[in-house]
C-alpha cells in the first residue's frame, strides 16, 4: 500500500527541520555491524573540511581587506563577528543583491542568501520584464492567439483581495499560454466608474471649497474629474504590477478615452437604428442623494425582521423600517371605509387606485366604486386585479401608487391609471403631494402623514413586518422607485442569442465554468427585462441624443414630446437628421444631459479595446478573445451584456470560455467588512503589517465608535501578531490553490504564510544544488533514464506525471489541482525524497559513487530547470530568480527570461511505472519507520538507529536489499538488515506492520516504551479485526450470492490481506513480550 499524504503547514515545517537534522546527526552504531558506516561518516567530514578550505582559498584574495578589518577588531568583536572571521566564505555582503538600475536585468548577489526573503527576491524583475517587451503581443504573429481582457477596475479603486484573485488566476493562465507557444495578449484597462468617481470628486470639492457640483457647473465639474483622474486615478494598475501581472501595457486603455468613447457612441447609434434602443417612461431605482437612477447591481438589500430604526443620509433622526401601517380610505356614497396597509405610508399621497380581488365577496359591492383621498379629495377608483391581490393577505385591499412601486406600476398599466410622481429628485414632497406636505423630506413626511391620518380618525394602527430594504451601495441612501423617462435597450432577441450560445449543444459557442452557473445564466436570460442605460450624472459618456424644440411647440421643456428626439454621432449629424424629419421648420437642438450606464461601455470592452468599430489588425487577430475570467456575482450585469453586445455588434461572441472564480471570505467564512475588521488588503499580506498598523487603518476610516471597537477586537482575534510578510508569490499561489472551494474562498493568512515558508524550501533546494553542481558544471544535452540510478529514474518518472497532471488541469481550468500537483512534486518528491537520497552520492571517491554523483547532478539540474518552469506561471518572481541562478546549457543559448521559455512537456522515455511501483513499497516502509520514530523520546527521535525489515516474499526482500540506501537515507537509519519471516529481529525493537508482506523494526536500544508499543499494536489489531468481521458478515449475509462477481473477488482478496496483517501484528506482539 502507498499512502499519499497532504501535509499541514506545521508538518511541513517539522519535516523540513527533520531533513536538515538527518544529514548532521551522529550515528549510534553497533561495532559488529556498523564499522563501515562510521568510516563513511569520518570520510564525509574530512571531505567537507577539505572542500571548505578550498573555497576559502579561492575567495581569500577577494576578501583580504575585509579579513584585515575583522582581525583588527580583536577580542572585543561580537560572537557574530568572530563567526564571520572564521567563515569568510559566508560573508553576508556577498549574499546581498547589488542595486539594479530601473528597467535593467536584475544584478544578482555572488552567492545565495541563506534564506528566502520576498522583498529582496521580488525587487527589479517586473520593471525588466516590462521594459524588455516580454508582455507585448504581436498582431502579425503566426502563432495561435490567446487573449484575455482584464475586467476593468474602477479608476477610483485600490487593490482589494478580489482583484488579487483575478490577477493571480489570469496571470497564471497567460504566463502558461505564453510559455506554451501562444501569441498571448492580456489587455489592461480602467473603468471610468460613473457614480463612484463623481461621488469622490463631489466630496473633494465640498471638503476643499464647500461647493456642490451644481455650484461649480457641469463643464467645470467634468474638468475637475479629469484632473483628479490624471492625478490620482490608476493607482490600482500600479498595484497590479506588484502582483506580477504580465499585462500588455502598450495597449492600456480607459473607458472614457477617445477611442472607447467613439465605440460607445457608435454602438448606441447602431442599436438605435436597429430599433434596439428606445426612450420610455418607466420606474427606476432612484438615489435621492446622487439624484440619479442606479442599476440593480448598485442596490444592496437589508433583511429586516421587525421594527428597526436606521440611519439614512440627510436625516438627523433615525428612520423606522419594518413597520406595516394600516389606514382607511373613506368611500363615496356613504358606503363606509376601506382599510389598506403599507410600509411606505408617505406614498399614499400618490395613490390613484385601490385594488381588490374580483372573487372576494367582501368587496363585490364596491366594484366600480370610488374612495376619496383624505388630503386632496382625489377620486380613487376601486379596481379588480386577480394578478396582484391575494384576498387572504391582510385586509384583501391594496393601495396602488403606480409612480412609486414596481407592482403598482404594472397594475397602473393594466387599468390605465394615472401615474402621479410625488417626489422631487432629491427626495422631497413636490406639489403633487399636497400643500400640507410640499417641501418635506420623504421620511419626515412619513411621520407627518401618519399624524394627519390620526387627526382625521383614519389611522388604524401598525405592526412589525418583515421586509427587504434596498439601499444604494454608494451612498447608503434608501432607494426610491421613481417614474422617469429613460433610455432602454431592448434585450429579448439578444438575450435569446446569448442563451443559445451557452445551452445549444448543436451550436455551442461559449462554455461556462464551473458548470453550475449555466442554470443561473438561463434563469437570468429567460426572465430578462429591458435594460435602463441612462443615468442622471455629469461624469460619463453623454447620451448621443438631441432634443428638437420646434419654434411652434406649445411645450418648451426638454423631452416634452417623445417624438422630438434624434440620435446621431455628433451635433452636425443630429442637425442633418432633424432637418430631414422636421423639414422646413425652425428648431433648436439640445443634447440630452444624461450619461450612459457604466455597464454599457464595460459591455463593449472586449470589442473596444481591440479597436472596434475600426477594422484593426488587433480586432482581426485577437477577437473573439479566448476566456473571460471574473467573479460569479457579475455574471448577468457584465458577462451576459458583453455576450449580447459582442454578438450583435462584433458578429461573434466576445469569448469562448467563461471562468467564474469564487468570492473571498475571511477564515471563518464571513463576508469581508470594514465594520468586522476582517478586510484583507493584499499589499499588507505581501509586505506584512503589525497589529498596531492594522488598528490605525481602521481608526482612519469612517466607522462609528461601536463598529470600531468590534473591528479592532476582530483584528486582535484574527491577527494577534499582525500579518506576516508573505510576499507576492505566496499570496498568488494561495489564492490559486483556493479555487477548488465551491463558490466561496475562506482565506486564512496562516495558509498564505505556509506557502511563503514553502518558497524557502524551493530556495534551499536550489541553494543545495548550486553547492553540489559547482561553478564548472555543464548541464547535459540529453539524459538517458536507463543509465541513471534508481532514484533518478524515479524522480524523472514522477516529474513526467506531474507535468501531465499540471497541463491537463490548467487546460480544464482546475487551477487548484494544477497547483497541488506542482506543490506535491516539489515538496514531497523532489525536496523530501530525491534530494535527501542523493546526498550520499556527493561523498566518497570510489568509482560507483563518482559515477552516481554525475548522474545525480544531471538529474538534479533537469528537475530544477523543469520544476521552475512548471511553477513559473503560479510564482513568477522566485522562479525567475532561481532559474537565473541555474547553470545555463552550453550547447545552445537559452532564453533571456524563464517567462519566455517553453513550458515543460511530457518526455515519454522518462515514464517508468515499474520504478514508481517499487518506490511506493520503499515509501511505505519509510513511513512505517518514521511512525515508530515519532513515538520515541525527544532525545532519541533524531538519532540514527539500526533498522530491520521482515519480508514474507523474496521479491520485496530483494527490493529492500537493492534499495537499501534509499530507505536508510529517508528513515535516518544507521543500518538496514533484511530478514526472512523465519528470522527473529533483536529483542526490544519497536515494530510497524507495513502490509501483509512486510513489517519493519527499529532497534530503539532501550528507548521504547513497551506498554505504549503494546497498546498501539493492540489498537491496530482491533481495527483490523473489525474490518475482517465486517467483510465476513457481508459474505455470509443472506442474498450474498446476488452480489456481482467482481465485488466477491475483491472481498476475498481483502479478507486474505487482513488475515495476513492480523497474523503479522500478533507475531509482533509476541516478539514484544520476549
Amino acid at each position: 500500500m502507498f499512502y499519499r499524504i497532504r501535509l499541514t503547514n506545521t508538518q511541513i515545517r517539522f519535516l523540513s527541520s527533520e531533513k536538515g537534522k538527518e544529514v548532521n546527526a551522529m550515528a549510534s552504531t553497533n561495532p559488529d555491524v556498523q564499522l563501515s558506516e562510521e568510516e563513511l561518516e569520518r570520510k564525509k567530514k574530512k571531505e567537507e573540511k577539505a572542500k571548505e578550505k578550498e573555497l576559502k582559498k579561492l575567495k581569500a584574495a577577494q576578501k583580504a581587506e575585509a579579513a584585515k578589518l575583522k582581525a583588527q577588531q580583536g577580542p572585543t568583536s561580537s560572537k557574530q563577528s568572530k563567526k564571520k572571521q572564521e567563515r569568510p566564505d559566508e560573508n553576508q555582503e556577498d549574499s546581498i543583491d547589488p542595486e539594479t538600475p530601473l528597467g535593467d536585468k536584475k544584478i544578482l548577489s555572488r552567492q545565495m542568501a541563506k534564506n528566502f526573503t520576498p522583498k529582496a527576491v521580488e525587487k527589479s524583475w517586473y520593471e525588466w520584464w516590462e521594459k524588455s517587451g516580454f508582455f507585448e503581443a504581436d498582431s502579425s504573429s503566426s502563432k495561435p492567439s490567446f487573449t484575455i481582457v482584464l475586467p476593468p477596475p474602477n479608476v477610483t479603486g485600490a487593490l482589494h483581495i478580489g482583484h488579487a484573485l483575478t490577477a493571480a488566476i489570469q496571470d497564471t493562465i497567460i504566463r502558461w499560454r505564453r510559455m506554451s507557444g501562444y501569441n498571448t495578449l492580456w489587455v489592461p484597462g480602467m473603468d471610468h466608474a460613473g457614480i463612484a468617481t463623481q461621488v469622490v470628486v463631489e466630496k473633494k470639492i465640498m471638503r476643499e471649497r464647500q461647493l456642490t457640483r451644481h455650484d461649480v457647473g457641469r463643464e467645470q465639474f467634468v474638468s475637475e474629474v479629469w484632473k483628479w483622474k490624471e492625478e490620482h486615478g490608476g493607482t490600482i494598475l500600479q498595484q497590479l504590477r506588484r502582483l506580477g501581472a504580465s499585462l500588455d501595457w502598450s495597449r492600456e486603455c480607459f473607458t472614457m478615452d477617445e477611442k472607447r468613447s467613439n465605440a460607445v457612441t457608435e454602438a448606441f447609434v447602431r442599436l438605435y437604428k436597429e430599433g434596439l434602443i428606445y426612450r420610455d417612461l418607466r420606474l427606476v431605482n432612484w438615489d435621492c442623494v446622487l439624484r440619479t437612477a442606479i442599476s440593480d447591481i448598485e442596490v444592496d438589500y437589508i433583511d429586516i425582521k421587525e421594527k428597526t430604526p436606521l440611519k439614512v443620509p440627510g436625516y438627523s433622526q433615525m428612520v423606522n423600517f419594518g413597520v406595516l401601517t394600516s389606514f382607511a380610505y373613506p368611500l363615496e356614497d356613504n358606503l363606509g371605509e376601506i382599510v389598506v396597509a403599507t410600509t411606505r405610508i408617505e406614498t399614499m399621497l400618490g395613490d390613484t387606485a385601490i385594488a381588490v380581488h374580483p372573487e372576494d365577496s367582501r368587496y363585490k359591492h364596491l366594484h366600480g366604486k370610488y374612495a376619496c383621498h383624505p388630503f386632496n379629495g382625489r377620486r380613487i377608483p376601486i379596481v379588480c386585479d386577480a394578478i396582484l391581490v391575494d384576498p387572504n393577505f391582510g385586509t384583501g385591499a391594496v393601495k396602488i401608487t403606480p409612480a412609486h412601486d414596481p407592482n403598482d406600476f404594472e397594475v397602473g398599466k393594466r387599468h390605465k391609471l394615472e401615474f402621479i410622481n410625488i417626489f422631487t429628485d432629491d427626495g422631497k414632497i413636490n406639489s403633487n403631494g399636497g400643500s400640507d406636505f410640499v417641501g418635506m423630506p420623504r421620511f419626515e413626511a412619513r411621520v407627518a402623514v401618519t399624524e394627519a391620518l390620526k387627526s382625521k380618525g383614519l389611522y388604524k394602527g401598525e405592526e412589525k413586518n418583515e421586509m427587504r430594504l434596498g439601499v444604494c451601495s454608494r451612498t447608503n441612501d434608501v432607494v426610491e422607485p421613481m417614474i422617469k423617462p429613460q433610455w432602454y435597450v431592448s434585450c429579448s432577441s439578444m438575450a435569446q442569442e446569448a442563451l443559445d450560445a451557452v445551452i445549444d449543444d448543436n451550436n455551442k459557442k461559449i462554455d461556462i465554468l464551473p458548470r453550475q452557473y449555466v442554470a443561473e445564466w438561463r434563469r437570468w436570460l429567460e426572465n430578462i427585462r429591458d435594460w435602463c442605460i441612462s443615468r442622471q450624472l455629469w461624469w460619463g459618456h453623454r447620451v448621443p441624443a438631441w432634443y428638437v424644440t420646434l419654434e411652434d411647440d406649445k411645450l418648451k421643456e426638454l423631452g416634452a414630446y417623445s417624438d422630438h428626439w434624434v440620435v446621431a454621432r455628433n451635433e452636425i449629424e443630429a442637425d442633418v437628421e432633424a432637418k430631414r424629419i422636421f423639414a422646413g421648420k425652425k428648431f433648436k437642438l439640445t443634447q440630452d444631459p444624461d450619461v450612459l450606464d457604466t455597464w454599457f461601455s464595460s459591455g463593449l470592452f472586449p470589442l473596444s479595446v481591440l479597436g472596434w468599430p475600426d477594422d484593426t489588425q488587433d480586432l482581426n487577430t485577437f477577437y473573439p478573445t479566448s476566456v473571460l475570467e471574473t467573479g460569479h456575482d457579475i455574471l448577468f450585469f457584465w458577462v451576459a451584456r458583453m455576450v449580447m453586445l459582442g454578438d450583435k455588434l462584433g458578429g461573434d461572441v466576445p469569448f469562448k470560455k467563461v471562468y467564474l472564480h469564487p468570492m473571498i471570505r475571511d477564515a471563518h467564512g464571513r463576508k469581508m467588512s470594514k465594520s468586522l475588521g476582517n478586510v484583507i488588503d493584499p499589499i499588507e499580506v505581501i509586505e506584512g503589517k503589525k497589529l498596531e498598523e492594522l488598528h490605525k487603518r481602521l481608526e482612519e476610516g469612517n466607522l462609528d465608535p461601536s463598529e470600531l471597537k468590534v473591528a479592532i477586537e476582530g483584528q486582535k482575534k484574527d491577527f494577534p501578531d499582525g500579518i506576516p510578510e508573505c510576499g507576492t508569490d505566496a499570496l498568488r499561489f494561495a489564492l490559486v490553490s483556493y479555487t477548488a472551494q465551491s463558490d466561496k474562498i475562506n482565506l486564512d493568512i496562516l495558509r498564505v504564510n505556509g506557502y511563503r515558508q514553502w518558497c524557502n524550501k524551493l530556495w534551499n533546494a536550489v541553494r543545495f544544488a548550486m553547492s553540489k553542481l559547482g561553478d564548472d558544471y555543464t548541464p547535459p544535452t540529453t539524459i538517458d533514464p536507463k543509465k541513471l540510478p534508481f532514484i533518478c529514474q524515479w524522480i524523472l518518472s514522477v516529474l513526467n506525471k506531474t507535468i501531465s497532471k499540471t497541463i491537463s488541469s490548467l487546460e480544464s481550468y482546475e487551477f487548484s489541482d494544477a497547483s497541488s500537483a506542482v506543490y506535491s512534486w516539489w515538496l514531497s518528491q523532489l525536496c523530501d525524497i530525491f534530494i535527501e537520497v542523493i546526498k550520499p552520492y556527493f561523498y566518497g571517491d570510489d568509482v560507483a559513487t563518482v559515477s552516481a554523483r554525475g548522474y545525480a547532478q544531471d538529474t538534479l539540474w533537469v528537475c530544477l530547470d523543469n520544476g521552475l518552469r512548471l511553477l513559473h506561471p503560479f510564482m513568477p518572481f522566485v522562479t525567475e530568480e532561481l532559474w537565473q541562478r541555474l547553470p545555463a546549457p552550453k550547447h545552445y543559448t537559452r532564453e533571456k527570461s524563464i517567462m519566455i521559455c517553453p513550458y515543460p512537456s511530457v518526455v515519454e522515455s522518462w515514464t517508468n511505472e515499474e520504478v514508481e511501483s517499487e518506490m511506493e513499497t520503499i515509501e511505505c516502509a519509510v513511513k512505517s519507520f518514521r511512525s515508530i520514530r515519532a513515538n520515541l523520546p525527544a532525545t532519541e527521535a533524531n538519532r540514527k538507529l539500526p533498522g530491520f525489515a521482515v519480508s514474507r516474499t523474496n521479491e520485496i526482500a530483494d527490493l529492500l536489499k537493492r534499495l537499501e540506501m534509499e530507505v536508510k537515507a529517508q528513515a535516518n537509519l544507521s543500518s538496514l538488515m533484511v530478514l526472512s519471516e523465519n528470522d527473529v529481529p533483536p529483542a526490544g525493537c519497536a515494530v510497524s506492520v507495513v502490509n501483509e508482506s512486510l513489517s519493519v523494526y527499529l532497534d530503539s536500544q532501550g528507548a521504547i516504551d513497551v506498554n505504549k508499543e503494546r497498546e498501539k499494536l493492540n489498537s491496530q489489531l482491533a481495527e483490523l479485526q473489525r474490518q475482517k468481521d465486517t467483510i465476513n458478515n457481508a459474505m455470509t449475509a443472506k442474498g450474498y450470492e446476488k452480489v456481482p462477481a467482481r465485488i466477491k473477488e475483491d472481498n476475498v482478496t481483502k479478507l486474505a490481506t487482513l488475515k495476513q496483517q492480523i497474523l503479522s501484528i500478533e507475531e509482533a506482539v509476541q516478539r514484544l513480550e520476549i
